[in-house]
């Protein structure tokens, strides 16, 4: 078994590129496991995870891409078994503090309802209609030569139209946009340097492009989902300022696009490399949902983000006091053999196939998680209606059994550089 004492799982390389040993004996071994060279919790357990994620008054938000060290400049004195007003203190100064993912109720709250008033059900199913035509345009592009690179001709581009349709930004805008996020570019968040300074207000460059479309639209307010945002208003009636919208805007567009690419590649890749797999989706495509479910379970886009305590408690029988970070790992906690049987294997049938939180739980549970399914689900029967076999290229992976692929060298994110396929039709 893989010795948990022996490896830095935030900086091994090797780890970052393959870390289910290290989950699998990190979370039999001690599923709150105190991580002795950064003195931070690593939290693998299932039930462990759901206590966090179901408590954010004792387990802030603000840290989540800060990294392993203390989120606190060198001089602040961190002590008491209450640290919350330190917290808020020094809220600003962390990566990503102006994103809604970095917040904690009550302001959490408030922002949250305006995104969900964005991403109603109505919506979705509107959008779903653009998925079904958008997922044959790009398909037309890359079915034509018979093999492609899936993540920059397919994948980017196709989730990229999908999440900018439900935002209601003009076609025109499309490229513009994503060359402002540096989308497809290689940076990496939460890479095994600890901490990519780059993470901090990234998406800040979005934010004059919304600005300027809500004030736009609340001048002249037009058929369109933006129109929509710029006239929503916070639960207690109150109107949001255009920066307020915009960063909602931002944070959906951003993490709606580069995780459903890596989810995409990811379950093109698992089809790809078991025929009879792919034999069993195509003819029953009713177990394709069942399908990037355990795709989720398995090799979820996001293996965890960061926590901090602000008040001393104790989880999994592990005292914790305030100031300590707390790494989150689904990733691991989705192969928690306490609740899933055979966790590292890949089962179909499994009974409990939607128990995974891969999308996170509670208050942080993924809003665009349903968009995420669309998108995946409609790509693959898509591709089964439009091929008769999937298939790794050996040219660029080698053969079956000896494969190379190159991962996100990150550990906080699982996902494909690249994936080369070739086409049956």
């Amino acid at each position: 078994m893989t010795d948990v004492t022996a490896i830095d799982h935030f900086t091994d390389q090797a780890t970052a590129l393959d870390p289910y040993a290290y989950y699998d004996a990190l979370v039999r071994a001690a599923p709150v496991y105190i991580e002795p060279r950064y003195g931070c919790a690593i939290v693998s357990g299932f039930e462990e995870a759901l206590a966090v994620w179901r408590d954010p008054d004792t387990f802030s938000s603000a840290n989540i891409v800060a990294g392993p060290r203390s989120p606190f400049p060198a001089d602040v004195e961190v002590s008491g078994d209450d640290i919350t007003a330190l917290v808020e203190e020094h809220r600003s100064a962390w990566p990503q503090s102006d994103q809604i993912v970095a917040w904690d109720p009550p302001l959490h709250t408030a922002h949250r309802a305006l995104l969900m008033g964005l991403i109603t059900p109505k919506r979705l199913q509107q959008n779903e209609e653009f998925i079904w035509r958008q997922t044959d345009r790009q398909l037309d592009v890359v079915l034509a030569e018979g093999t492609c690179e899936y993540i920059d001709e397919y994948a980017q581009p196709y989730t990229l139209l999908i999440i900018a349709d439900l935002l209601g930004v003009p076609e025109s805008d499309h490229q513009r946009l994503l060359s402002l996020v540096g989308m497809g570019g290689g940076g990496v968040v939460g890479s095994t340097e600890l901490h990519d300074k780059s993470a901090h207000h990234s998406l800040a460059p979005l934010y004059d492009y919304f600005v300027a479309a809500i004030e736009d639209r609340r001048r002249e307010p037009r058929s369109d989902v933006l129109t929509g945002m710029a006239q929503s208003t916070f639960p207690d009636g109150t109107v949001p300022e255009p920066i307020e919208v915009a960063r909602i805007a931002s944070n959906l567009f951003a993490a709606g696009q580069e995780t459903t690419v890596r989810l995409l590649g990811t379950a093109l890749q698992i089809i790809a490399e078991d025929p009879e797999l792919q034999k069993a989706l195509r003819a029953d495509r009713a177990l394709i949902p069942r399908f990037l479910e355990e795709v989720l379970r398995t090799q979820g886009p996001i293996k965890g983000a960061f926590r901090l305590v602000r008040r001393t408690t104790t989880l999994g029988g592990v005292e914790l006091k305030a100031g300590t970070r707390v790494f989150l790992a689904n990733g691991a906690a989705n192969r928690d053999p306490r609740q899933f049987e055979d966790p590292m294997e890949f089962h179909l049938e499994r009974p409990n196939v939607r128990r995974h939180v891969a999308f996170g739980h509670g208050v942080h549970t993924c809003p665009g998680a349903p968009l995420a399914r669309s998108e995946v689900r409609i790509s693959i029967e898509r591709l089964f209606d439009r091929t008769t076999d999937i298939a790794i290229s050996e040219a660029h992976h080698g053969p079956a059994g000896a494969r190379h692929y190159d991962y996100m060298p990150t550990f906080m994110f699982r996902g494909l550089m690249t994936l080369h396929l070739e086409f049956t039709q």
